[in-house]
């Protein structure tokens, strides 16, 4: 699939390597603009909208964006509550994300995330560098499941992200 050519529908597209013994690269486009990337994944109202399953109850969603702001996410899925948290370190809207993340049922589990959004015909491609201290902590965050979860809530964000395309043109 050609990732700068504009299809109907890229869901389950995202691609995770293993770029070192570190850190994971998450590799995913998008058929919209990365404006509205950025503004998904950094407004509460749309992160509800995307992260996780649609049978996710929401406890908290906080997001403070700004350079050394934080962000709080937590979900009950079942009889399971899971949470992550962060702070943000770089902000280059809408472009560059830096910031890091905590599973809260792995505190010393702390990795650094560069989220970077690159445009290019109303396709944006965003990767994402995970950077983890050690193999062990990167290994798992591999073995946890997060690529099917994550899959998931990139399917979920494409819908969103066309949803308030198509409303910014009708408008």
């Amino acid at each position: 699939m050609n990732s700068n050519k504009i299809v109907s529908n890229r869901h389950g597209s995202a691609v995770v390597t293993l770029p070192s013994d570190t850190e994971i690269l998450i590799t995913r486009a998008f058929d919209a603009p990365a404006a509205l990337i950025f503004k998904a994944w950094t407004t509460p109202e749309l992160v509800k909208r995307w992260w996780g399953f649609e049978t996710s109850e929401w406890l908290v969603c906080e997001v403070d964006l700004r350079v050394g702001g934080r962000w709080r996410w937590v979900i009950r899925e079942r009889e399971m509550e899971v949470g992550f948290h962060g702070e943000y370190r770089e902000i280059e809207r809408p472009h560059r994300l830096v910031s890091t993340e905590v599973y809260e049922g792995f505190p010393d589990g702390e990795a650094v995330n560069i989220m970077t959004l690159t445009e290019v015909d109303g396709v944006t491609t965003m990767t994402t560098l995970i950077h983890h201290s050690c193999k062990e902590h990167r290994d798992g965050h591999i073995n946890s499941g997060m690529e099917g979860g994550m899959q998931v809530s990139y399917n979920r964000m494409e819908d969103v992200v066309v949803e308030l395309q198509r409303a910014a043109t009708a408008a």
